[in-house]
């Protein structure tokens, strides 16, 4: 089994958030949920629109761990979903097909992989490179690898440092870095 890699560099995910904003407001809403908030694939599929439509917080059980998570809607997610929350019903999935069916994982690793791939990105794409950018950038900013353990859950530093792809950044530059 491959391991997916985050999407490192900003200007990819960028060019992703165009092109889907290009083709649709669902897949576009779903990578960046995926992007802003490190949540699980399992976890974005399973809200409802009453989740998140009004709201500042979004609540959840994640699927996984079956432990209670609660974390703000950013700035960049609010205006996003009242736009994609307006009239329609709470109990509504957030993801539907066109049939109106909650949208599965399958389908989402489409979404994600098809606009990667157009927008040239070359590592190892799945669902969870969302949960992995997020975590990425997230320590890239602050620097914070206790705080990302306790977003993720995680049991130590270290996993979440070897999750997020930092432990083989470092090393990498550790090796470039050193000549005798």
């Amino acid at each position: 089994m491959t391991t997916v890699e985050p999407i490192r560099d900003k200007a990819n995910i960028k060019k992703v958030e165009k092109i889907l904003a290009e083709k649709s407001k669902r897949n576009l809403l779903l990578f960046t949920i995926g992007t802003n908030c490190g949540l699980r694939i399992s976890d974005i599929l399973a809200l409802n629109v009453g989740d998140v439509k009004g709201k500042n917080y979004i609540h959840i059980t994640e699927k996984k761990t079956g432990k209670y998570k609660r974390f703000p809607i950013n700035s960049k997610l609010k205006p996003m979903f009242e736009d994609f929350t307006k009239g329609r019903d709470d109990n509504e999935p957030l993801f539907q097909t066109i049939f109106h069916n909650r949208l599965e994982r399958v389908a989402a690793y489409g979404i994600i992989k098809d606009a990667c791939k157009e927008a040239g990105i070359e590592e190892h794409i799945g669902t969870h490179t969302l949960r992995k950018t997020f975590g990425y950038h997230h320590y890239k900013k602050f620097q914070d690898v206790a705080m990302l353990q306790k977003i993720f859950n995680h049991s130590s530093p270290f996993i979440t440092l070897r999750y997020i792809g930092i432990d083989q950044e470092q090393i990498d530059k550790s090796y470039t870095s050193f000549v005798l």
